[in-house]
């Protein structure tokens, strides 16, 4: 059998391809386990400053393989709850905690968890022909990995209820226009605008792109007072760091910065 989950190093970054479309992505518990194994690897990785996370075939991902749930004979039903704890929200905060950019090229379908998973990313693509769907209310589930989180703050209540409650799918194009996404791009493109924006992303400031992660995560709790003294922290560090150095070089010599990513 393939490895349901393929890393492809490049340059300074590496592609993350989940790799079971027969399954359309699904995900299943060693799925879930290499992957979470594979990014808490690339965290510490010096020399990988961005990942890009793609499906193999027509789909990015349908979120959970619903074959684990089924009932069977002598089998205990799935423990959706204790997957959660242990795999699906691990994952979701490491995506969202990586202290580097995250680029997510929806490929195809994304439901469920799978659409989720797609909108922690940093930055995600979609191939013109993608669609979004928060499926779970055809099953009787609420959205889960981080759905009720991320969907009011991109799109709004208003959008995120009438998604959730109908299990509607949204177009790539659509999911754009409402800002759930950054981009929606033709099929034919989508890997090589995010094989360049990878590349450019592997050049700059990785350090200083952890620190600009940290704040925007704070800044959904924070009042203003308490983020404005968090950006002053932050920004002693980014100050001190020798990207900056090398920035304000670069700068003041006209010429393009070397970033080294520490």
């Amino acid at each position: 059998m393939e490895d349901p989950i393929l890393v492809t190093e490049y340059e300074g970054w590496k592609q993350i391809t989940l790799n079971r479309p027969d399954r359309l992505n699904s995900l299943n518990e060693p799925m879930l386990q290499q992957l979470t194994g594979i990014l808490d690897g690339i965290v510490n990785d010096t020399s990988c400053r961005a990942v890009v996370i793609t499906g193999a075939g027509r789909a990015f991902c349908a979120g959970q393989d619903l074959e684990e749930c089924q009932p069977a004979p002598n089998k205990n039903a799935l423990d959706l709850a204790g997957i959660m704890e242990q795999l699906y929200n691990p994952l979701v905060l490491t995506l969202r905690s990586m202290p580097k950019p995250v680029i997510c090229a929806v490929n195809g379908v994304a439901a469920g968890g799978g659409a989720n998973l797609a909108l922690a990313g940093d930055i995600v693509l979609a191939g013109q022909s993608a669609k979004f769907i928060q499926a779970f209310a055809k099953i009787a589930l609420i959205p889960d990995c981080g759905g009720t989180y991320f969907l009011p703050r991109l799109i709004g209540d208003a959008r995120t209820r009438a998604l959730a409650l109908l299990a509607q799918p949204i177009d790539a194009q659509q999911a754009e226009n409402w800002g759930m996404i950054w981009r929606a791009v033709p099929d034919a493109e989508l890997i090589k605008e995010a094989h360049a924006l990878a590349s450019y992303l592997a050049t700059q400031p990785t350090g200083t792109f952890g620190l600009l992660k940290q704040a925007l995560a704070a800044s959904a709790t924070n009042d203003l007072a308490t983020q404005l003294d968090l950006e002053r922290d932050l920004q002693r560090k980014a100050s001190q760091s020798a990207d900056f150095t090398e920035g304000l070089s670069a700068f003041f010599a006209k010429r393009p910065p070397v970033f080294s990513g520490r």
